[in-house]
């Protein structure tokens, strides 16, 4: 299934998430006419050439952009299928005069992948989960892109993390490069930079000091909390009802786990990580996911419990992502868990009247973080060996260009002129905040449109946001601009600050020792044998409706009922086939991440 963690409407996530509080895009510059060459050593932050005109090392390898081409991307991580539109069209036309055609199986489906497989083209630029690139690769659909990839000075500054990446390869014993990981950064394997974690309990600060700031010990008073504030705030200003929680099934069994989302991600909450059918403790043991004394259990509960007490958006069971975020929006939910999600309420003025979202301690807890994806994320981008010779170079040129200080802006920043200004000391400053939430009006001179609907459908970057953008000697992340940091210093921040003893949520976390950070590394892992992947689709499957049914279920006793009834089924399907390929698979990884910390 593929992963869909991320919509497509987060790509400038960092433009308006005020991560900052929460502890789940781009200078316009001078665009190229479409005809403009360009010559690999040039590309992106480098200095234009005209049609055959030499590079800076003396060669004459200028690309033509006479022709419109059009590319074939297929990527699950987007969540919108067909061609780009809007302002980033206009910036993908204005410098390489290339139509990107987002191939979707997060919308068209998982018989998507199978299909275009068996017809032996995947697509020309493919974003794929780093086991199936590692397939696509052995199955020759991936292209070696070695000798051209030392003529791209943007990829090349990867280079570190890429060589790694490709030497982990099933068999890739030369080492040659075929892949380039997402997400990579150029900070360190075993930081975390960041001052929110991905995932933690988010209330609305003005909410939770209505009812008392209390202490909160443990998951039953944390809906006890949520229950106040649900009976203080049950609906918004346009009389829309609020619940503590609302929930979303399209992105169940994603992103390597087996389970519903939502409970997925929370287990993160008491320091545990689900790899597969399998969940890693943080003593670096493993145990089954099934066990009623574990974590997918607890917090499976923790929701069934929220919805015994009607705090659960009825709503839940029937509606995917979509139709969850405008709710967000709306101020319709009162609990939120991934640091991303605020920025579809958050807002500069939202930080000064005090009603944004921010981190609230659980004193029970211990939370999961991986650290900084300085080797990449977990997905892997690579081009099609399918492709002919003129694609391939203008491909070769995009991929450096996204790599580039320019294109990562316009990936994490948005545009120069509506989402943020430059000052005369070079560095940025935000405006239009509420560009993403509210899909303001993009000028024509941008690329008209609304903003969120023109955003890059691509939906996955190169180089992380944390990354540090050499034209401002700060983060391409917003939240960590000097500009940014200095506006949110409100009185919220201050109280929040003055209650908790910490500056921010991670630095809390790590004075109190309850943040488990870790190690990001490279190393390549088995694919599921053909029986392997039956296990794991048919146990997937009865855990997702099962796990559904027990939080909407009427009585503790049917809960646990449910339960049961769902393991019996589960090794019927050959659950424990599965977690003895799940426990050799993960241990490889856990062996590098023990090495990397000098364990």
């Amino acid at each position: 299934m593929g992963f869909k963690k991320v919509i497509s409407l987060l790509l400038v996530m960092s433009l308006v998430v005020v991560a900052l509080l929460t502890g789940c895009g781009n200078t316009a510059g001078d665009n190229k006419d479409a005809t403009t060459a360009q010559t690999p050593a040039d590309s992106g932050s480098k200095t234009e050439t005209d049609s055959g005109s030499k590079t800076e090392n003396g060669d004459a390898a200028a690309i033509s952009h006479d022709k419109q081409l059009t590319i074939d991307i297929y990527d699950v991580a987007a969540n919108y299928q067909g061609l780009q539109s809007g302002w980033f069209d206009k910036v993908i036309k204005d410098r390489f005069n290339l139509a990107l055609n987002i191939l979707a199986p997060q919308v068209a489906g998982d018989a998507l992948y199978q299909t275009r497989i068996s017809s032996g083209n995947l697509g020309d630029i493919v974003i794929l989960e780093a086991t199936d690139f590692a397939d696509c690769y052995q199955n020759g659909l991936i292209k070696d892109i070695s000798a051209e990839i030392t003529q791209w000075p943007n990829l090349m500054d990867y280079m570190d993390q890429i060589e790694v990446f490709n030497k982990g390869l099933p068999g890739n014993d030369a080492g040659k490069i075929f892949g380039l990981p997402c997400q990579m950064t150029n900070t360190s394997p075993t930081s975390y930079s960041q001052d929110v974690i991905y995932s933690s309990p988010l209330l609305r600060w003005d909410l939770y000091n209505q009812i008392g700031a209390p202490d909160i010990a443990d998951l039953d008073g944390l809906l006890d909390a949520l229950a106040e504030m649900q009976k203080i705030h049950p609906k918004n200003e346009a009389g829309d009802p609020c619940y503590a929680m609302t929930l979303w099934p399209d992105w169940d069994g994603g992103d390597n786990m087996l389970g519903i989302a939502n409970v997925v991600q929370l287990t993160t909450w008491y320091g545990e990580k689900i790899k597969g059918s399998v969940v890693l403790k943080p003593d670096g043991t493993f145990y089954k996911l099934t066990d009623k004394s574990g974590t997918y259990y607890k917090m499976l509960h923790f929701l069934f419990d929220a919805q015994q007490r009607g705090l659960v958006d009825p709503d839940s069971k029937d509606q995917d992502w979509n139709a969850v975020y405008p709710k967000i929006t709306a101020g319709q939910v009162h609990l939120l868990w991934y640091s991303w999600q605020v920025g579809f309420w958050n807002t500069a003025d939202k930080l000064a009247d005090g009603s944004a979202y921010i981190f609230i301690p659980v004193k029970d807890q211990k939370y999961y973080q991986d650290s900084d994806t300085y080797y990449g994320s977990g997905r892997v981008f690579g081009v099609g060996s399918g492709v002919d010779d003129e694609k391939y170079a203008r491909i070769m040129e995009f991929l450096d260009w996204y790599a580039s200080p320019e294109g990562l802006q316009f990936a994490h920043n948005g545009i120069e002129g509506f989402n943020y200004t430059v000052g005369p000391d070079g560095k940025f400053t935000i405006m239009n905040e509420n560009a993403l939430m509210d899909n303001l009006p993009v000028p024509e001179e941008f690329g008209g449109g609304g903003f969120n609907d023109g955003n890059n459908a691509i939906n996955q970057w190169l180089v992380d946001a944390i990354s540090t953008n050499p034209n401002t000697g700060e983060p391409y992340s917003k939240d960590y601009w000097s500009s940014y940091k200095a506006s949110i210093q409100t009185q919220m921040k201050k109280d929040w600050a003055a209650k908790f003893g910490a500056a921010e949520p991670a630095e809390w976390m790590k004075k109190n020792n309850v943040l488990l950070v870790s190690p990001n590394v490279s190393v390549s892992l088995p694919s599921d044998t053909n029986d392997v992947a039956v296990y794991r689709n048919s146990c997937g499957e009865v855990l997702e409706e099962y796990s559904w049914k027990m939080i909407f279920c009427g009585s503790e006793a049917k809960f646990d009922a449910l339960w049961d009834e769902m393991v019996e089924q589960m090794i019927g399907n050959g659950y424990e086939e599965l977690v003895e390929f799940d426990l050799a698979k993960w241990q490889i990884e856990l062996d590098v991440k023990n090495a990397a910390a000098g364990k």
